[in-house]
């Protein structure tokens, strides 16, 4: 009995940590059939695969070395958003305060921008960044074992706008 009844305390607990986890999942899968939005799903056996290439820079050992820690990269865009500051609403309200701690906001004219972390074990484990404008929006989802430093290098490598903020940043 006493097995019973700790074996489904850990069920909970997983289950319980899953539905936390998956306020991403929830949103991306809202809105990934609309055929206005660019959907990009990266799988850690691609990132893997990325590994595998040769490179005699220095700097590219780096960026390679960063990126086969990561275990995925979701992304949801949308251009000509008529409602992106709605949608940037709504995705900073589906991250939980107390398992996403905001790095930084970077507010204009035209843009919101949010960078947020989560750790496990005092190590990053996933980076979200969150975009939202007059006429575009835009989130991110990097899950993995992060150095913000590293990941700023990868997005100068991959184009990635927005990213480059994090240089900006101290660990």
């Amino acid at each position: 009995m006493k097995k019973g009844i700790i074996a489904l305390i850990f069920i909970c607990l997983a289950v319980s940590a899953q539905a936390q986890n998956d306020a991403i999942t929830e949103f991306f899968g809202k809105y990934e059939a609309d055929e206005s939005f660019t959907v990009v799903n990266i799988s850690g056996r691609m990132f893997g695969m990325f590994t595998d290439m040769e490179v005699e820079d220095e700097e590219d050992k780096e960026v390679l070395d960063a990126i086969s820690k990561l275990t995925g990269l979701k992304i949801l865009a949308k251009e000509d958003a008529s409602n992106g500051k709605a949608l940037y609403q709504e995705a900073s309200k589906l991250l939980p305060k107390k398992e996403y701690e905001e790095l930084m906001t970077v507010r204009s004219q035209d843009n919101d921008m949010r960078f947020l972390v989560k750790e496990k074990d005092k190590k990053i484990s996933e980076l979200v960044m969150i975009v939202g404008g007059d006429d575009n929006f835009f989130i991110m989802s990097l899950v993995g074992t992060i150095d913000l430093k590293q990941i700023s290098k990868i997005s100068k490598k991959m184009d990635i706008d927005g990213l480059e903020q994090l240089e900006k940043l101290d660990n």
